[in-house]
């Protein structure tokens, strides 16, 4: 079968694996969509995500939709069949759970497509993936499977919507970045209730996707003008060091700012001062917990975030898929099709 793999930095392979098999606790699932999120970028770009160095040939990729193809042995036959995406993390918290125990913090926990323990948790960029029956969550058959690969991202939306209080009732939000976990974070402020939503980026290609998901008003950085201590919450999706201290400024006093996109490894510079005499929270937002159920609800309900999908490549253009992720000028998300 076929698997996209990373070797390093700029070392990205279309490589035949053996099919997998499923364990005793095990299903194997057919992949149809995948989608390239950050950390894929990172690891094709620099052979790294953060402090995890890609040590040996590492299967990328994480935020998947398919179908039940096969059970291991002593697992219900009646799971085949069915639409899923699949929760990235083992341990992962079990379905319909809503005590949130901090699964994404958890330091043995490991996750699809990740080069941080050794040997690598191997991805998901594959025509087939064996997976535990607990990391499964059904889909319905309403949702495009080209929707249904928004869920892993999605939750992370919905995680730095919850970091920020989850209830956004009459309140003024700014989502900083309009990249596609940015454009899904509209869908969660919008579900959270927010009074109005406003989303800031660079380029207007992407301001134009968080438009068509809900926002209210989106700011053009270098001709539009984000207005000061104007804010309740800002979401802070783009993971610039320069793009925090602004989110600090836009918030109200005493208002919230979550950082949800990744900053660079090592020392930023931020303005504390204002945190400390205007008395604003600051906030991190780290994947997700039990979210993932939320987003497969949401992900029935909202057609609209068809929209954020941008472009769709088939595996064996790979690299051209990865080109056009990498440029936010044009591209939200980026999705390969194993269904083919």
């Amino acid at each position: 079968m076929r698997a996209i793999v990373s070797a390093g930095a700029r070392d990205l392979q279309v490589m035949e694996h053996p099919e997998p098999q499923p364990a005793a606790d095990e299903v194997t699932v057919r992949v149809e969509f995948g989608g390239i999120c950050g950390s894929d970028l990172h690891y094709h770009a620099h052979g790294a995500n953060g402090a995890a160095l890609i040590r040996e040939p590492l299967t990328l990729g994480h935020e998947i939709a398919g179908v039940v193809e096969s059970a291991g042995p002593g697992v219900a036959g009646d799971l085949v069949g069915r639409r899923v995406v699949v929760h990235p993390a083992t341990p992962c918290p079990p379905a319909g759970c809503v005590d949130g125990k901090g699964f994404n913090r958890l330091p043995s926990g490991r996750y699809l497509g990740s080069a941080a323990h050794f040997p690598h948790a191997q991805g998901a960029f594959a025509d087939r993936i064996a997976v535990r029956v607990d990391q499964l969550r059904f889909v319905d058959d309403s949702v495009p499977a080209r929707r249904a690969a928004l869920a892993e991202p999605l939750a992370v939306a919905l995680h730095a919507v919850r970091q920020a209080g989850g209830d956004f009732r009459g309140r003024e939000v700014l989502i900083s970045g309009a990249g596609p976990i940015g454009c899904l974070a509209v869908a969660g402020a919008r579900r959270a209730g927010a009074r109005s939503i406003t989303v800031s980026d660079l380029h207007q290609a992407p301001l134009d996707v968080a438009r068509s998901v809900g926002a209210d008003a989106a700011l053009l950085l270098g001709s539009d003008q984000v207005p000061a201590a104007a804010f309740d919450v800002v979401i802070e999706a783009s993971g610039a060091p320069a793009a925090l201290n602004a989110a600090i400024k836009a918030v109200r006093d005493g208002g919230m700012v979550v950082q949800l996109g990744i900053l660079p490894p090592g020392p930023n510079p931020i303005d504390l001062g204002q945190l400390i005499t205007r008395e604003v929270t600051l906030r991190g937002s780290q994947r997700f917990d039990v979210e993932l159920d939320a987003a497969v609800e949401l992900l029935a309900a909202a057609p609209e975030l068809d929209g954020i999908v941008t472009h769709v490549f088939a595996p064996e253009k790979a690299a051209e898929a990865f080109e056009a992720a990498a440029d936010s000028s044009r591209s939200c998300k980026v999705l390969l099709d194993f269904s083919a």
